[in-house]
């Protein structure tokens, strides 16, 4: 597959950067800005809190089935009309869930939206792959990761604005100015992939086992749907849905394995880099998900009230996007094994200091600054940069979609665990503090990990 320059030939690779970060930054902040919402769409379309949960799980859940297929098709059919469809079909949804008449409405329109946001950032992150030269990338992949601390910032008090000013209506309309900004430029700009071999055929297979796959594991880390249909049932429903994932899991890898032109190459996980990767992705993921419950312990054990509890978290968020962006500048100076490192390192020493809950709310307040440059160098331009370097040109963006699809998995699983492991040690201050010593315990186990990566790869080296 060669990769020419859109109809402006003459222009440079930088002309590409708002077209890709703020189609990112759009898919970030939709994640963040529904938060303030979820109390209106309840009192609107008079739904408990158990229905209402359903519009973040819904979103998540489709986002994360749709990665592995834009990824591929992407890979097949060319970055600009895959990421100018993702964008198409975000901005329907957008527009969908403000027209809905029913709260059904709404959760489907969520599930067009999720399937729109899949496709953005892998694709995105695959165009730096493909167009910028390798001393930039990680620049511009950290950029990408520092997106999301910035859609973190302003997703709640722009919702919170918007819902003053107008309806919550406006949250999702806001999108469509965007998307249209970001589908002009890019029919501009965006690179053309000309395929110069026959496809095989799509992986059918592949998309179906990998969807009930991913579909299965959602709702048994997420247990949205135990309360509904456990009663119904007889039986507690996540284990057997947890069961399924690995029966799906060695199904797809059998499947995979045989396939002419898979959804999810295998040959990913052979090689010790890539597959280390990964491994991180889930661990990256795991540090930026169990932030979610830093603010009980700011209410628990230091009295902050939970209107308040957000703003604790604020040098975290400031710091992430430091992070994210120094990272990115720093990578090809030292290698991504050093900026792993130097992030795990940071989500260990931030975690460890937030189990201890004794010394007063400064501690948590310092306690936060490692954990968000931790997490801003983990899930940055590093892992990616690693995913661009070792997978063939051939699946660059499905190397990249996995790294979504591992970070995202990661995320839930530290939801679910360290709510589970507070509640079996008695809840409140003492359980959350119980929780993260785990939640440090394990950055140390993924800064450990780190170390089977190489010092340096080789297109870093040649960079440097």
């Amino acid at each position: 597959m060669a990769v020419t320059a859109g109809s402006d030939t003459d222009t440079g690779p930088k002309r590409l950067v708002p077209v890709l970060f703020i189609g990112v930054f759009m898919a970030a902040l939709d994640t963040a800005i529904v938060g303030p919402a979820i109390p209106v769409l309840r009192e609107t379309f008079a739904v408990d809190n158990r229905m209402v949960g359903l519009v973040m799980s819904v979103f998540v859940l489709f986002s994360l089935c749709s990665t592995a297929l834009m990824a591929n098709l992407s890979d097949r059919y060319g970055r600009r009309p895959i990421y100018l469809f993702s964008v198409s079909v975000f901005a329907l949804g957008s527009l969908l869930i403000a027209l809905s008449p029913s709260f059904w409405m709404v959760i489907l329109s969520r599930a067009i939206q999720g399937i729109g946001a899949g496709g953005i950032t892998p694709t995105a992150s695959a165009v730096v792959g493909d167009v910028f030269k390798p001393e930039q990338r990680g620049k511009m992949l950290g950029l990408i990761g520092a997106t999301y601390g910035l859609a973190f910032v302003l997703g709640p008090p722009l919702a919170s604005g918007l819902m003053l000013v107008a309806s919550w209506h406006w949250i999702f309309l806001i999108n469509l100015p965007i998307a249209a900004v970001i589908l002009y430029m890019g029919a501009r700009l965006l690179p053309v992939a000309r395929v110069e071999v026959q496809q095989a055929p799509l992986d059918h297979n592949g998309i179906a086992i990998t969807f009930t796959l991913l579909t299965a594991l959602v709702l048994g880390i997420t247990r949205v749907l135990d309360p509904l249909l456990d009663p119904l049932l007889g039986v507690t429903l996540w284990p057997w849905l947890l069961l399924a994932v690995l029966l799906l899991l060695a199904l797809l890898v059998v499947v995979e394995a045989r396939a002419t032109a898979p959804l999810i190459p295998m040959f990913l996980f052979k090689q010790r880099q890539l597959a280390t990767t990964y491994l991180l992705a889930s661990g990256a993921g795991f540090g930026m998900g169990s932030v979610i419950f830093l603010t009980s312990i700011a209410t628990h054990a230091y009295g902050v009230t939970a209107q308040h509890a957000g703003f604790v978290l604020l040098p975290l968020v400031l710091c992430s996007m430091v992070g994210s962006m120094g990272s990115g500048r720093l990578l090809n100076r030292t290698g991504a094994r050093s900026m792993v490192l130097l992030g795990f390192a940071n989500l260990a020493l931030g975690y460890g200091l937030s189990a201890v809950t004794g010394h007063g709310l400064w501690l948590f307040l310092l306690a936060s600054v490692p954990v968000g440059f931790g997490i801003g160098i983990v899930v940055g331009g590093a892992l990616r940069s690693i995913a661009i370097e070792e997978a063939p040109m051939a699946v660059r963006a499905s190397a990249q979609g996995l790294i979504n699809i591992c970070t995202a998995i990661g995320t839930l699983t530290a939801a679910a665990s360290i709510s589970a492991v507070a509640d079996l040690a008695g809840g409140g201050t003492a359980g959350f503090s119980t929780a993260y010593t785990g939640v440090g315990a394990f950055m140390l186990l993924m800064l450990l990990s780190t170390l089977a990566l190489r010092k340096k790869t080789d297109a870093a080296l040649q960079a440097a």
